[in-house]
């Protein structure tokens, strides 16, 4: 009766495109995009930035460099400017990226 029952369940499992084993579930979850809502790369940390899909660690650490010395990125695709972001990764990118001005940069120019 119990393997009855298992098979039954592993072929609901199957039907539904649930992934039936640990590899499949890690699979699964590795698919899905990391990003929720768009990052801002004036304001994103190096573990955020890190989160996108192709950017690592070195690339992440690159883009605050980029930003600390060039200023706020004005354009998404100022991202580009930065050694290993090529034209490839931003077209990936795009749709998970976002740039606004520093909260404090408003409040600096009112004063």
């Amino acid at each position: 009766m119990d393997r009855l029952f298992l098979s039954l369940v592993a072929l609901a499992a199957l039907a539904l495109g649930a992934p039936t084993s640990r590899a499949d579930a890690q699979t699964a979850a590795k698919a899905d995009p990391k990003p929720v809502t768009a990052v801002n790369l004036n304001t994103a940390t190096a573990a955020e930035l890190d989160a996108l899909p192709g950017i690592g660690a070195a690339t992440a650490k690159r883009i605050i460099e980029y930003r600390q010395k060039n200023g706020p990125f004005k354009k998404i695709e100022d991202l580009m400017n930065v050694q290993g972001v090529g034209e490839k990764s931003f077209l990936k990118l795009r749709p998970q990226i976002t740039v606004s001005p520093k909260p404090d940069a408003g409040r600096a120019q009112q004063q």
